[in-house]
């Protein structure tokens, strides 16, 4: 199995098991809209990966899969009995699947989705009973993981032993033999047994040549000697596959000892103002030069932890020429896909987290974004389109950026379409940047139809979930009749990031340095543009907004300016800036809070609030459209 489809089963089986357990919660739940969506992207990520594989039964079960849930979460079908056994049937049709995959069985000799399978999910999508036709017990008995097209050799043995047992009264030990080495070992006792029909099998007498052989071949495999041993002992393994949620662990308690460190200077750096006389002062000497060796030990923890885990993106962007092909090739579209920057290192969980975004937007631009060839020559194109997929690093960022020269987005369309879905009012979305945004909304799509590549309104909603999941933010640039081009901004590791740390109303919050560019101060009085605040910096006005406000914190004299980084660059004020600070970051867990990603501990022990990088970007509007 190559690299690239055992890739694939270990994240595929991993949302299998989890489908299932959705499935189990979503019978004790029916209405639990955020399972059926869970579920819904499930299928959905495994199909593409199936189809980027060729494993056409997979991709067919998870497709009417998807219908089906697609159904429940739009009312068109209810939440029964028979869907979740179907969709259970359905998971451990995949399961089965993916476990052959595992182990070892080529993906052509994979079974075909059984026509019991397909009725029940059909009955399900269409709100009828399967029960008339019991395909549970059929479905469960597929022998999913045994090849479809297997050697009848395989089976031979053990149809050879049995006879042999009865043979004038003896015992066939080369028949026994057979019966328990690998297929294949030793050569079979005619040539045209592997195509005879197992019923023929005792009728096919080996002849005597084949018996000499295959009992020579016997006697050789059990008097190997030691030195034949030897050499087909496994090479010495140079490097070893290890858990990336264990080299995640190692990485967090890394940065909690540079955090400690840093607390620790900063006590004794308070220590340093008394007077130490007499035995103290070589006390106090000793543990000054104990703190900065462990300091200085527990930075370089860190940084060889760090390049433990850095890895070059090329090893994803890999991947991604097949699809691509393969992919034109089935929308009947001539594509060139051209890459650079693979030799950009990130964080491998950052990598990992990178695909099925990837996956989503290449599949959005080969189907929605590049025209047809007849398209293409109308509009003075080249017939042969080009897609880009660069990464570069800046600052403490790694940016990946997925172009076309396609089309482009139609700003208006896309908000008449969001507002014919009921996703958005009428007045909002009003700048063409908002107005690309809404395709990150669940549930849109600009296709009438669905197909087997697009049109569920799922793909750009779990790429934004999957960057954000992540600290990152994406942006889309578009020109109608030029092409689009998707943005994204992902740190280059996770568990320290560097921040500014600011007050507002008393309350200490961390700023990605990412996206700071400056500080300025900020007049008691401001210029005003359509009721809202401005202040020109480095003579262009931008609009100026309070941090704490957006926050829900009291108003406070908030005299100091954060110029932000973004498509549309604005001012946050603030109270006071305390400084810079790599914090150690905290995943909110139990709450979700617009605005903030996550806490960490100052060098002084106090608790601080993280703002998230994709709320800072999109100009702090996720509390207003909530409460709007």
């Amino acid at each position: 199995m190559d690299e690239m489809l055992r890739e694939f089963v270990v994240e595929a089986l991993d949302l299998a098991t989890n489908v299932e357990e959705h499935l189990l919660s979503l019978e004790r739940n029916p209405g639990d809209m955020n399972t059926l969506n869970a579920v819904f992207r499930s299928f959905h990520t495994i199909k593409g990966g199936a189809g980027f594989m060729n494993l056409t039964a997979m991709v067919s079960a998870c497709h009417l899969t998807e219908n089906l849930f697609d159904a429940l979460r739009t009312g068109k079908a209810a939440v029964t009995p028979e869907a979740i056994e179907a969709a259970l049937e359905a998971s451990g049709f995949v399961a089965d699947q993916l476990a052959a995959l595992n182990n070892g069985t080529p993906p052509e000799q994979l079974s075909t989705m059984p026509a019991a399978l397909e009725r029940m999910l059909t009955d399900a999508i269409e709100g009828g009973s399967s029960a008339a036709a019991p395909a549970s017990a059929p479905v469960a008995a597929a022998p999913v993981a045994a090849p479809v097209t297997a050697p009848v050799a395989q089976v031979a043995p053990a149809t050879a032993t049995a006879e042999a047992n009865n043979k004038d009264g003896e015992i066939d030990w080369t028949a026994y033999y057979r019966a328990v080495v690998p297929p294949g070992t030793l050569p079979e006792p005619v040539a045209d047994v592997i195509a005879a029909p197992v019923a023929d099998l005792h009728a096919a007498a080996p002849a005597p040549a084949s018996i000499r052989e295959e009992t020579e071949a016997v006697k050789a495999t059990l008097a190997t000697p030691d030195a034949a041993i030897k050499q087909n002992a496994p090479a010495k393994e140079e490097s070893i596959r290890i858990d990336a949620v264990k080299l995640n662990t190692l990485l967090e308690v890394a940065g909690e000892s540079v955090q400690a460190a840093n607390q620790a200077a900063v006590l004794l750096e308070k220590l340093s103002q008394f007077k130490f006389d007499g035995q103290a002062a070589p006390i106090m000497s000793a543990l000054t030069e104990t703190l900065t060796r462990a300091s200085r030990y527990s930075t370089e923890l860190q940084r060889a932890t760090l390049a433990t885990r850095m890895q070059p993106v090329g090893r994803l962007f890999q991947k991604f020429p097949r699809l691509v092909r393969e992919l034109a090739r089935d929308l009947g579209k001539d594509v060139d896909l051209v890459i650079s920057g693979a030799e950009t290192e990130v964080d491998r969980v950052v990598v990992d987290s990178l695909y099925d975004p990837l996956v989503h937007m290449l599949r959005n631009a080969l189907d929605h974004g590049i025209e047809s060839a007849e398209d293409r020559a109308q509009a003075n194109k080249p017939v042969r389109a080009t897609i880009s997929l660069k990464a570069w690093q800046e600052a403490s960022s790694v940016m990946i950026e997925v172009s076309d020269d396609g089309k482009g987005m139609d700003a208006q369309k896309l908000r008449d379409k969001a507002v014919s879905k009921g996703l958005i009012n009428s007045h909002d979305a009003r700048t063409d940047d908002e107005a690309f945004q809404l395709v990150f909304l669940p549930g849109f799509s600009t296709k009438e139809v669905a197909s087997s590549v697009s049109g569920r309104g799922v793909g750009m909603d779990v790429v934004k979930t999957a960057v954000e999941r992540h600290r990152g933010a994406i942006r889309i640039a578009s020109e109608l009749g030029k092409g689009t081009t998707f943005l994204i901004r992902l740190p280059i590791e996770l568990s320290i990031v560097p921040t500014m740390v600011v007050r507002t109303d008393g309350a200490s919050l961390a700023l990605p340095m990412a996206t700071v560019q400056r500080v300025v101060e900020l007049p008691e009085e401001f210029e005003s543009v359509g009721g809202q605040p401005v202040l020109r910096d480095l003579g262009r006005p931008l609009p100026v907004k309070s941090l704490g406000r957006i926050l829900g914190y009291s108003p406070a004299s908030e005299r100091v300016g954060i110029v932000i980084a973004a498509p549309s660059p604005y001012i946050l004020s603030v109270d006071s800036v305390d400084g810079t600070a790599d914090l150690v970051i905290k995943p909110l867990t139990c709450i979700t809070t617009p605005g903030v990603t996550g806490t960490a501990r100052s060098a002084e022990g106090e608790l601080v609030l993280v703002i998230s990088l994709s709320f800072l970007i999109d100009g702090c509007k996720v509390r207003e459209m909530m409460s709007a």
